[in-house]
């Protein structure tokens, strides 16, 4: 068998299980951090344009937008996968430097509103599209990093693989929507190297890819059953050999969504370690930041290379600066939504602070990623004390979880804004208790 047909095996096989409660639980879990990232993301552009560009597609079909609006299910996984990376505070599996529930709960929704799907169908799609692209997203590994954006490629299975199992395809079907979509993945880093609207797109890209290789493979077409491990594969064209065998190993056993970063910053991953540890060498010396004379933040290279713009101009690209983030944690005591205001896009307090700010890479910590989000940061003082301290992973990651309760609070204060109070509860009440929902188009 190749690696399409193990995944497409494992992932058909979901819609006879049954689910450990632990791994219903976390499926909730990132539905719900989902809609906390969808809801903000709607009202902001890109989303907003896409609505204007793909108006023909909207008031009319079976699927809902964010605010519930009609749209047909291709459109309602681009805008909706678009939305809810445009604000960046969705998930993360981080061995696979991937944001697995932009694309893949989008498409989910789509479908099975459409299909008048129930709670439970949508939790094991979820669960089917998390497994399956989490593990490609780790087997291509940081070689693909260096190039792609996986929440665009990878992403594509994940969108592909749930939206299969809610369709209830059988494993050859199955198989073929994950190699048709191999063939839709796209997403470049060089896309958010600069300001643009083009990384909330490749999310969007990857919902609505994913969902029609599985509404095609359904019909009958068919995908090249190598496209994954062939000779000239996906794995040899995006990727460093990867181990196919290895990735497969635990389908059934290992449940990745069970270890899910849930964002406590919007902004970049790969800022958090930074801010956390500055956070904290803060409160260990007691000092207020305009004590502060120099301050050093060494991390893994990757970090800096997305994240290690010191001349951040726009809202979408102080996302993916560490030395702003930083300098506004220390400042304002978090980095949430208000943190990219045009007011503070200018403040001079911050851009004075981020002055005194150096970023360097720290071998020990660039050979741990994926897998460890380390930083070491360096104060040193206007009046002579200086102290270090090691950030060794980051609030939200497996090692430090947000509780549901943090994971609530984090929902409210995103979603209230948009839809009110009341709304926002009565959403969140029925997302707990997805898995006994008949049906989805109120959601």
């Amino acid at each position: 068998m190749t690696a399409a047909q193990r995944f497409a095996e494992f992932a058909s096989s979901l819609n006879q299980a049954t689910l450990a409660p632990e791994v219903v639980h976390h499926a909730k879990r990132a539905i719900v951090d989902w809609y906390a990232a969808l809801l903000p993301g709607a009202i902001e552009s890109p989303p907003t344009l896409l609505e204007q560009a793909l108006a023909e597609d909207l008031d009319r079909g079976d699927a809902r937008l964010a605010l519930g609006r009609a749209a047909t299910v291709r459109t309602a996984a681009l805008i909706n996968g678009t939305a809810a990376h445009t604000v960046e505070v969705d998930d993360i599996y981080r061995e696979a430097i991937y944001h697995p529930g932009a694309p893949t709960i989008a498409a989910t929704l789509a479908l099975a509103q459409a299909r008048r799907a129930t709670g439970l169908q949508m939790i094991r799609a979820v669960v089917a599209g998390y497994e399956v692209s989490t593990r490609i997203g780790a087997a291509l590994g940081r070689a693909h990093y260096r190039y792609w954006h996986n929440t665009g490629t990878v992403g594509t299975f994940g969108a592909a693989s749930a939206a299969a199992t809610l369709l209830g395809l059988d494993a050859e079907r199955h198989a073929h929507a994950l190699c048709t979509g191999a063939t839709f993945a796209a997403g470049l880093q060089q896309a958010f190297r600069m300001d643009s609207m083009s990384k909330p797109l490749h999310a969007g890209h990857a919902a609505e890819a994913g969902v029609l290789a599985a509404l095609a493979a359904e019909r009958g077409v068919t995908g090249s059953l190598d496209v994954l491990d062939g000779d000239a594969g996906m794995g040899r064209a995006m990727g460093d050999a990867p181990d196919w065998n290895l990735a497969t190993a635990t389908l059934g056993q290992d449940f990745h969504i069970t270890r899910m970063t849930f964002k406590n910053h919007a902004c970049c991953g790969h800022t958090f370690a930074p801010i956390d540890g500055a956070l904290e060498l803060q409160a260990r010396m007691g000092l207020r930041w305009q004590e502060l004379d120099a301050i050093e933040v060494a991390t893994y290279g990757p970090a800096l290379a997305v994240a290690g713009n010191f001349t951040p101009r726009t809202a979408a690209e102080a996302r993916f600066s560490i030395p702003f983030v930083v300098a506004t944690a220390l400042i304002h005591g978090s980095v949430r939504l208000s943190a990219f205001t045009p007011e503070r896009l200018v403040d001079p307090e911050i851009r004075a602070l981020m002055a005194r700010i150096r970023l360097t890479v720290d071998p020990a910590l660039d050979a741990g990623f994926p897998g460890q989000r380390a930083a070491r940061l360096r104060f040193s003082t206007l009046d002579g004390r200086q102290a270090e301290y090691l950030q060794p992973t980051r609030k939200g990651d497996p090692e430090q979880p947000l509780t549901d309760e943090e994971l609530s609070a984090k929902f409210m204060e995103l979603a209230v804004p948009v839809v009110g109070d009341g709304r926002a509860r009565s959403l969140l009440d029925g997302l707990w208790a997805l898995d006994t929902r008949a049906h989805l188009l109120d959601l």
